[in-house]
């Protein structure tokens, strides 16, 4: 009887909120197999087994194991539980929403017996299972490729792990900063730190030595003689979709977003190759040429197609790979006549890329603006240079916005407001002359407030043994006195 009740509750709650086959298909698990494709329907397994559950912690003198029927809801919460690992950090499952006349001693207990755990969503991550322990440096750093992968770098950059070292040991204590500063790495030391992520990275040119007069030289012995590792993301974390750009553009509020300097995929095969021979024979001499200066991943056979005139073959190819191809063909009749070369464009990626540009769903005008900026970056003061023409009370429609040193990308874009870090004065001056206003924040602080997005996200996806901290000691050099 009180299993029915419960099951009556239950699918009652199902009917108004899902399709009545779904509910069937809950009573029985033995058709579980038919619904694991479905998250939705994951989710919805989770939330009867909640309303189950709590149904017994009204009746605490019901053992759970005495009702019939409740070895095949075990056999449910087992199924979910192989599908998922679900750890309960921080659950976002509003018990008391479902079971409003629950007393909270009760919705308390309910939560804490579950197996919930919430994620933050972006698009370029998902849930993963983790051990409750402290994790291995390979796998916090797995989980930080999956975060911003490290491919939507500049090309210039120096990202990813920077110090390294020689004793692994397990990663309990991750410290986030704008800069690897002195200060920053007297605080890592007070923590005990074992990984430090630094947006900006601390080794950017070539080294020929570690010496103590250079400063940051001196932080790399500091961080190689602690044992800590160093990882800098900083142009992957701009780049990216709900990076540091985006998040700097919301400030301003909703709007219309794009990317001003599109990412593209990081393809290994840059051109590709057409020509013809004659006969499978040669067909076979060429490829084996081929084959004997390629190191197996530089050549890749996309195709051949054989018809009255020959073979015709197509490869692709990387760009070191190119020219003693080329040369390999050349030294053949039928490809050395037939020969066309043709260079690859890498795939765009959608949302990915330096800088944004919002056409602002709610324009407003300059000094709201920059009350609006003041506020999402937690600063007393901004630098404004007004635009030709512009007051403080023009009205911005269109901003673009780049986080740090921003002049490069947005140069050539035709907005009603720029927002960086710093500009030099004839940036300034050129951007005024064309009627854009400029706000600029000074470098770090545009970028340092992702910082805190960023934690949540990374703290979701380890486990309750390893602490993400924020720098304390992090700030911008400048300031306005």
């Amino acid at each position: 009887m009180y299993l029915s009740v419960a099951h009556l509750c239950t699918d009652i709650f199902f009917l108004l909120v899902s399709k009545p086959r779904v509910c069937y298909l809950l009573r029985l698990p033995t058709k579980m197999a038919q619904i694991t494709s479905s998250s939705d329907w994951l989710e919805l397994c989770i939330i009867k087994i909640t309303a189950v559950l709590c149904f017994f912690s009204f009746c605490p003198d019901r053992s759970p194991l005495m009702v019939p029927g409740w070895r095949n809801l075990s056999w449910t919460f087992s199924f979910l539980k192989s599908r998922r690992r679900l750890i309960c950090k921080s659950s976002n499952f509003n018990t008391s929403a479902l079971f409003p006349s629950a007393s909270s001693d009760t919705r308390s207990r309910l939560t804490s017996g579950l197996l919930l755990r919430s994620s933050v969503h972006s698009p370029s991550s998902r849930r993963l299972s983790v051990s409750a322990g402290p994790m291995e440096l390979k796998e916090v750093l797995q989980v930080l490729e999956q975060l911003a992968p490290l491919s939507l770098a500049e090309s210039w950059d120096n990202v990813g792990l920077l110090v390294e070292p020689s004793k692994p040991r397990p990663i309990k204590t991750v410290l986030l900063t704008n800069d690897l500063t002195d200060a920053v790495m007297k605080e890592a030391e007070v923590l005990s730190c074992d990984l430090i992520v630094s947006y900006h990275p601390p080794l950017f040119r070539p080294i020929k030595r570690l010496a103590q007069k250079d400063w940051k030289q001196r932080l790399a012995i500091r961080a190689v003689e602690a044992g800590m590792a160093v990882f800098s993301p900083h142009t992957s974390w701009d780049s990216m979709k709900g990076g540091v750009n985006d998040w700097l553009v919301g400030g301003l509020g909703s709007g219309q977003v794009s990317v001003l300097s599109q990412a593209h995929g990081g393809a290994s095969h840059s051109h590709k190759l057409e020509f013809m021979v004659r006969s499978p024979e040669e067909l076979n001499a060429v490829v084996e040429e081929l084959k004997a200066s390629d190191d197996g991943t530089a050549l890749q056979c996309s195709g051949s197609r054989p018809d009255s005139s020959g073979i015709h073959v197509s490869l692709t190819c990387s760009a070191s790979a190119l020219t003693p191809s080329v040369q390999i063909l050349l030294k053949h009749s039928a490809p050395c006549q037939s020969l066309s070369i043709l260079k690859l464009e890498k795939a765009p990626l959608p949302g990915h890329g330096q800088g944004r540009l919002s056409v602002l769903d709610q324009p407003v005008t300059v000094a709201t603006a920059i009350q609006k900026m003041k506020s999402h970056l937690g600063l007393a003061n901004l630098r404004l240079a007004l635009g030709a023409g512009r007051t403080l009370e023009s009205s911005v429609c269109t901003a673009a916005v780049c986080a740090g040193s921003g002049a490069s990308v947005l140069s050539s874009v035709q907005a009603d407001l720029f927002i960086t870090g710093e500009m030099s004065h004839h940036e300034v001056l050129d951007a005024v002359a064309k009627g854009t206003s400029v706000i600029l924040s000074d470098h770090s602080n545009s970028e340092r407030g992702f910082l805190a997005v960023f934690r949540e996200r990374l703290a979701v996806r380890l486990p309750d043994a390893v602490t993400v901290v924020l720098s304390k000691a992090d700030r911008d050099p400048l300031e306005v006195i």
